[in-house]
């Protein structure tokens, strides 16, 4: 079988041969324009879709970006907000301890207690303070509303218990600011585990200066009193109201009791008691209430002097936890902040690595694109120069 090879078939072969040629140069033109050596997926679909997945990954980084930000921001508020607390918190103490004066003027409790009043404003404020977007930082989740809000002379918590957690690198994560209930509210008593206040109806001027634990793990978080039966002696009954010890002491010396130690100063009346108990938690507010409700309590007779001394004594172990919580909360947010520290660094280590990889599968060579460009273009040249001369082969001329 022999085959033919007809004029028509050699100029499609020609037309084609240049065409595609002209194809390839405007494809490398289209890749040195851009600068990209994928111009369509088609040119290499495996790096195409891995750049694709590596797109991705920085937008991620990109948004673990930008939730770093808002965390670092508000947790920066939070330390701003809490820096103020503390000292009023400080101011608070200095003013509880200026009226453990027993000489203090009725003019003098009246100023301690306006003040005290402002301070106590002041708090409330702060703790629904927002950040700068109209999202309050101390609501927990519920942050699109004030957390805290005064209802019948009493504040109240309206957020929630939840302190939000957000990826800020990949598998890193940083938690937002605390929720107000961990702040403000739920603030341990006495020692934080253990504590202690007189009796109401004592007549004599003792007064609980401190109550803890001794330090040597005796006691069993029963609740237990001490009543004294003399200036110097005393009985230890139970919750039960049992007589469960007795013993002597004296005004200024130290009571240790079922692992537990209490300083009284003064001289008790027979039948004064001091109880002790766990420790509950009480709010900041309700705190600097009691005080107000202690500057403000009658003074007359010895016995009332000893039971307003006895709640400024209380209300300054409280003051104290609070002061250690707002410490607490600090360096709790100085914690965060440093992992968005090193989850900044983290992600600027991604992105320049992912960067990279981008850059070797879509960046163009702009060497071997030219040198590739100039070969293209000298073989197109070549085939139109075929397809001229083959135009002008004809059997009619060699028969002339």
């Amino acid at each position: 079988m022999n085959n033919r090879i007809s004029s028509n078939m050699i100029y499609d072969q020609s037309v084609f041969l240049m065409l595609s040629k002209q194809s390839k140069l405007a494809h490398l033109e289209q890749q040195l324009a851009t600068g990209k050596k994928i111009i369509t997926a088609k040119d290499d679909p495996v790096a195409s879709g891995t750049a694709v997945g590596l797109d991705r990954s920085l937008a991620a980084l990109e948004q673990m970006k930008l939730n770093g930000s808002t965390v670092q921001n508000r947790l920066g508020l939070q330390e701003n907000t809490l820096a103020q607390v503390n000292d009023m918190m400080g101011r608070v103490t200095e003013l509880t301890i200026y009226a453990s004066n027993p000489g203090l003027a009725a003019a003098d409790k009246k100023a301690l207690v306006a003040e005290i009043n402002s301070i106590s404003e002041g708090l409330l404020a702060l703790a629904n303070a927002t950040d700068g977007t109209g999202r309050y930082l101390f609501g927990g989740t519920q942050d699109g509303s004030p957390p805290f809000s005064l209802i019948n002379g009493k504040v109240v918590y309206n957020g929630d218990q939840t302190q939000r957690q957000v990826e800020v690198a990949p598998d890193t994560y940083a938690r937002d600011a605390l929720p107000g209930s961990e702040i403000f509210m739920r603030i341990p008593t006495g020692d934080g585990a253990v504590d202690g206040a007189a009796a109401v109806g004592n007549t004599g001027k003792a007064v609980l200066t401190n109550v803890g634990r001794d330090g040597n793990g005796g006691w069993d978080g029963n609740a237990f009193s001490i009543r004294f039966t003399a200036a110097n002696q005393y009985e230890v009954l139970d919750a039960g109201g049992n007589v469960t010890a007795t013993g002597t002491t004296a005004s200024g010396e130290d009571v240790v009791v079922n692992g537990v130690r209490l300083h009284i100063d003064g001289e008790a009346a027979a039948g004064d008691s001091f109880n002790v108990q766990p420790a509950t938690s009480r709010d900041i507010f309700a705190t600097l209430d009691g005080l107000i409700s202690a500057l403000n309590s009658d003074t007359g007779t010895p016995a009332q002097m000893a039971a307003q001394q006895n709640q400024l004594q209380g209300a300054l172990r409280d003051v104290a936890r609070a002061s250690e919580r707002m410490i607490d909360a600090r360096a709790s947010g100085g914690a965060q902040l440093k992992t968005l520290d090193d989850a900044s660094a983290t992600r600027e280590a991604n992105n320049v690595t992912i960067k990279g990889t981008l850059s070797q599968l879509r960046d163009l060579d702009y060497a071997e694109a030219i040198s590739e460009y100039q070969l293209e273009s000298t073989a197109l040249q070549a085939a139109q120069t075929i397809f001229m001369q083959m135009q002008q082969m004809s059997l009619f001329k060699r028969l002339g």
